[in-house]
């Protein structure tokens, strides 16, 4: 005869089950990833440089990592504001759909809803609130180093997936790396660049409202409503004056006319 388990051997099974599922769903975590991970028992080194490899192992260049308003060449004490956009990548089952890791050899990251991996100014990473975000993009600030440091390099892995939490084909990411050179010769005057990743088929994801709330127009919409109603003034006083000249005056001068008339038919009797 079979026994059935005791509560206190189910519930150790449910804990130990929880346990071992927990690395998986914390490597698929929201609040921001950096640094060192482990991966089914090996150790990523950084995942800005190696890539989210818990994810899949290799990147895939249908996911567009796109860094825009970059410097052709960094001056020292310059801060640098730049916007960085994933795009690509499967559809979204949930609000979380995308983060990114982000890593330079010498200055300071910054950014608002963003925050440095365990604390490294030399790393960034999304923040809960900043991965709900259906465009995917997020804006960051670069403090450039001090003089004669040389060029500077930097690793972005940008992930995007599917929302469920957990690591599976699905998940997609890839690798922007490229380094900055220190300007020397007059190339920060060039202005900014965009610099991407990807396989270039560039499908940005649908807004989520495509109208504007007549209350949020303001005072463009008040200039355009009386534009309207000047125009249709006007309309009126050219409908009104054609009004009156067909019958105002045509009523005044209907007794002028009766007195021509008999004019002629007299004149007429006069030549016979």
């Amino acid at each position: 005869m079979l026994r059935k388990p005791s509560t206190k051997r189910l519930a150790l099974m449910i804990s130990l089950t929880f346990f071992l599922l927990l690395p998986t769903i914390a490597s698929g975590w929201h609040q921001g990833i950096g640094g060192e991970q482990n991966n089914a028992g090996e150790t990523i080194d950084d995942v800005a440089k190696n890539g989210c490899l818990c994810h899949n192992a290799n990147a895939d260049n249908s996911v567009q990592i796109i860094l825009d308003d970059v410097p052709f060449a960094w001056e020292a004490g310059q801060t640098y504001e730049m916007k960085l956009q994933i795009i690509g990548g499967p559809a979204a089952a949930s609000p979380w759909t995308a983060g990114f890791s982000m890593r330079v050899s010498a200055g300071t990251l910054s950014g608002e809803n963003l925050q440095n991996w365990e604390e490294d100014p030399q790393t960034l990473t999304h923040t809960e609130s900043s991965a709900n975000k259906a465009d995917r993009m997020w804006t960051l600030s670069w403090e450039a180093p001090e003089e004669m440091t040389g060029a500077v390099d930097f690793w972005i892995t940008g992930n995007s997936v599917n929302g469920n939490s957990l690591n599976g084909p699905e998940d997609l990411w890839n690798q922007l790396i490229f380094a900055l050179q220190e300007d020397s010769g007059g190339s920060a005057a060039l202005g900014t660049r965009t610099l991407f990743a990807g396989d270039g088929n560039v499908s940005p994801p649908e807004p989520t409202e495509t109208g504007v709330d007549l209350k949020h127009m303001g005072a463009e919409f008040r200039a355009h409503v009386l534009g309207l109603l000047g125009f249709g003034a006007v309309i009126a006083v050219i409908i009104f004056a054609g009004l009156m000249l067909r019958y105002s005056f045509s009523s005044s001068y209907k007794g002028r006319s009766n007195q021509l008339r008999l004019r002629y038919k007299i004149r007429r009797r006069g030549d016979q």
